[in-house]
């Protein structure tokens, strides 16, 4: 019986093939449908295109042609029309290891072909996240091997982008910049919040993104897009699913995952929820010992005590968990009107902070009992207008109203003492941006539009005798009376197709900053003021070319500026940067700027291989560096019981930073795909001293094999060194999270991993992930972070889909 019913399903697909002239397209390895595929005869006389579920309609073609299936993802494939036949209509194009023509959004917030951008861009698509499996949004942008990624502990990742970090590189989740009024300019671990599982694309520009996206945008711009809904076409409805387990040794890591989509012609609904659980980390267990956790700090009887780690491997205390959620709706009123609402609630455990939970006080005693993050939560809300026109001052516009609920909390506490430090920080952040363009004739576009925002923040802290549990008040991080920091600023960015060969952009922007802050209490610190105000402009501008001499070659060419004004966490904070010192307030402060030089060159030989170099050069003025400073003639207060040298951040740094990237990627053979790219700066100050978020050398070469059902990987990783000498001196004060040379002084040593990945696609709607990274199981800490890396992990994961 079941044999007679698939004859006649067969029979019923033959049938539908035949009179539809249908034919599908599919991915030969993860079998997934491929949209936008060009299909066209020899003499490109007949096309059509594959829709959204990877069919297309073959009424224009008869059965004497001979078929060319071509996607700027996969390499092209040509097939006559009888073979197309004898395959049942189902063609399996391989995916390419050169992408030929990839489509951006974040240079202009408008989709643009990425050969018409004289800025370097990087593309993660969702098929690369699925396939990394990365554990969080910063191991996502890592795993691109363009981006260094910094981290102080499990539960954090900071970006480093050209020589700047943390407020110095702007973070925008679809349209909406999550920069806020306290993003600190020493690492941030903000960016997890985002759930890898969920985004669509994620792109990253590299040099100043002012003119685009305002302050902060100094050394580039990490814009996140999370799935899109699609609206049935075709059909009545759309409906889809996919769910996610995975399992990683290293960590213990647990993470389920699980989105729904049912859409019809007008409207439609994506739900997304994820979990994540991670135990502590374990570390490599071949070379650098100094890195081990030979003790830790345990609470017994009401007293800290120093307990042997019986497995100094592990990295005691580093676990947490985490949980996202995703809702979105879209409803298209007409052709010219599309609404959308997003709603993204994520929120952790305690996060301990793991580089302060390894420092001694002395040769054998740690010096805290207990440094966390509380639960980070993020809220977000934000309502998409989108807009078509005809005629007018716009083709195109987006109008997105944003809010943002925030809060952080840190709590620590010193080996032997009773009293824990807690103290809480709830942002309000309301954003709005109105983006428009207008074509003026097939050569001519203009982009301009307008953003502002306004942040709200409240400061309380108290400290607790855990023995007692009395509470009482004491010093805020930031001012008690309460802070607000707003701006509002308009772009415009032009561009013109001068000729075939010649593209030319033009764009300038100005904004406008002010804050205040408001100290009530002054009774923990004497300041001379009872509040800051900061008023301040900025304009900035570019001029990009791009030049096609020939149609395999691009020659790009950018100049542009960028600013960053101080924000509530550069101008208003007190808090210890390391040991002995305390940062407070310079009601002085200025914003910083930056000018970069940008040239970059692409060549494809022909279609299966393509050769990426950039080089670029920024000067930094104004810079806001930490600097020694007194507070009502004081150059050392007492903070937190201990005498601490006073430090404020201040105008007076300069600083050049260079490098360059090479990339390379080509398809071997049709089957078997190479990689390979590197990453090169360097960076000092005014006074000669190493730039503290410059990276070292790093790099990534790989080999990928594509089959029926089956994705294979085969990679190495690698970091160069940086020696003491070239350091930074910030870093040079923390010699417990770096490796000790033969002078006795830190470094930071160079390293390498290996790694293999893959999957293999069960059916349509089952996937099988699988990998072993760090195989040699090295013991290494990336420059600057609190944490070793993981060591020997295996990960397993099973992926289902409608």
């Amino acid at each position: 019986m079941v044999k007679f019913i698939l004859i006649i399903l067969l029979l019923v697909s033959q049938i539908y093939n035949v009179v539809a002239q249908q034919l599908m397209v599919i991915d030969k390895s993860n079998l997934k449908p491929i949209d936008n595929v060009a299909v066209y005869n020899l003499d490109h006389t007949k096309t059509t295109l594959t829709n959204i579920d990877g069919f297309a309609n073959l009424n224009v073609f008869n059965k004497n042609d001979t078929l060319i299936f071509q996607h700027p993802s996969f390499q092209y494939l040509i097939l006559s029309y009888t073979t197309i036949e004898e395959l049942n209509f189902v063609i399996t194009l391989t995916e390419s290891t050169v992408n030929l023509s990839e489509v951006v959004v974040s240079a202009s917030k408008w989709e643009q072909e990425i050969n018409d951008v004289p800025k370097k861009i990087v593309s993660i698509n969702a098929n690369e996240i699925e396939f990394y499996n990365p554990q969080t949004a910063a191991d996502m942008l890592g795993s691109s091997n363009e981006v260094f990624i910094q981290k102080s502990q499990l539960g954090g990742g900071s970006p480093m982008i050209r020589g700047f970090a943390a407020n110095s590189i702007l973070l925008v989740v679809d349209g909406v910049r999550m920069n806020n009024a306290i993003f600190r300019s020493g690492n941030l671990q903000n960016i997890i919040v985002i759930d890898p599982n969920i985004i669509d694309e994620a792109e990253v520009i590299f040099g100043p993104g002012s003119i685009m996206y305002g302050s902060d945008a100094l050394g580039g711009v990490m814009d996140f897009h999370t799935k899109k809904i699609k609206l049935a076409q075709d059909t009545g409805y759309l409906l889809g699913a996919n769910a996610l387990v995975r399992y990683s040794s290293a960590n213990n890591e647990i993470t389920g995952h699980f989105d729904f989509s049912y859409s019809e012609e007008s409207w439609g609904s994506l739900t997304s929820v994820s979990y994540s659980k991670f135990d502590d980390l374990k570390m490599g267990s071949v070379g650098r010992p100094e890195y081990q956790r030979f003790d830790f700090v345990a609470r017994e009887e009401n007293e800290d005590k120093m307990v042997e780690n019986d497995n100094p491997d592990l990295q005691k205390f580093s676990g947490y968990n985490q949980t996202n959620f995703l809702q979105k709706f879209r409803y298209k009123v007409s052709k010219k009107v599309d609404l959308g609402l997003t709603l993204q609630y994520s929120t952790t455990s305690n996060i301990p902070r793991y580089d302060r939970l390894i420092q001694y006080q002395n040769d054998t005693t740690l010096k805290y009992a207990e440094w966390y993050y509380g639960p980070q939560s993020w809220g977000m809300a934000n309502l998409t207008i989108n807009l078509t026109n005809d005629y007018g001052i716009y083709d195109e516009a987006r109008i997105i109203l944003g809010y943002q609920d925030v809060e952080e909390s840190r709590y620590d506490r010193k080996f032997g003492d009773d009293i824990r430090r807690e103290r809480v920080e709830n942002l309000n952040i309301y954003t709005f941006n109105f983006d428009l363009t207008k074509n003026f004739s097939e050569k001519n576009t203009l982009y301009y539009g307008a953003e502002a925002f306004y942040n709200k923040v409240k400061s309380t802290a108290n400290i607790v005798d855990i023995v007692t549990d009395s509470i009482e008040p004491t010093a805020t991080r930031y001012p008690d009376g309460g802070s607000n920091y707003s701006s509002a600023s308009a772009y415009a960015n032009f561009k013109s197709d001068i000729s075939d060969k010649v593209t030319l952009l033009i764009g300038a922007r100005y904004s406008y900053v002010w804050m205040n802050s408001q100290f009530n209490n002054k009774s923990f610190y004497p300041f001379p003021y009872d509040e800051i105000e900061l008023n301040t402009g900025a304009l900035n501008g570019s001029l990009g070319i791009v030049y096609r001499p020939i149609q395999m070659l691009n020659i790009t060419a950018n100049l542009s500026s960028g600013f960053r004004a101080p924000n509530i966490d550069d101008i208003s904070k007190v808090f210890d940067s390391e040991p002995g010192n305390v940062i407070v307030p310079n009601p002085g402060l200025n914003p910083e700027y930056a000018y970069n030089a940008d040239l970059g060159l692409t060549f494809s030989f022909s279609e299966n291989a393509r050769l990426n170099i950039t080089g670029f050069y920024t000067y930094l003025i104004d810079a806001m560096v930490r600097s020694d400073f007194k507070l009502n003639g004081q150059d050392s207060i007492i903070y937190d019981g201990e005498m601490s040298k006073v430090q404020a951040l201040i105008n007076t740094g300069k600083a050049w930073i260079y490098g360059g990237s090479f990339g390379f990627e080509a398809n071997i053979i049709k089957s078997l795909g190479f990689k390979t790219s590197l990453t090169y700066m360097k960076g000092e100050d005014d006074l000669g001293s190493p730039v503290r978020h410059v990276s070292p050398l790093f790099g990534n070469a790989g080999i990928t094999f594509k089959a029926k059902s089956v994705k294979l990987e085969f990679y190495v990783n690698y970091n160069g060194q940086i020696s003491y000498n070239n350091l930074a001196l910030s870093e040079r004060d923390k010699p417990y999270m770096y490796a000790t040379d033969n002078n006795g002084s830190p470094y930071s040593p160079s390293w390498y991993t290996l790694n293999f990945i893959g999957y293999y696609q069960i059916n349509k709607y089952l996937q099988v992930n699988f990998g072993i990274k760090n195989i040699l199981d090295h013991r290494y800490r990336p420059y600057s972070s609190g944490i070793v890396s993981p060591g020997r992990n295996f990960i397993i994961a099973l992926r289902a889909g409608l």
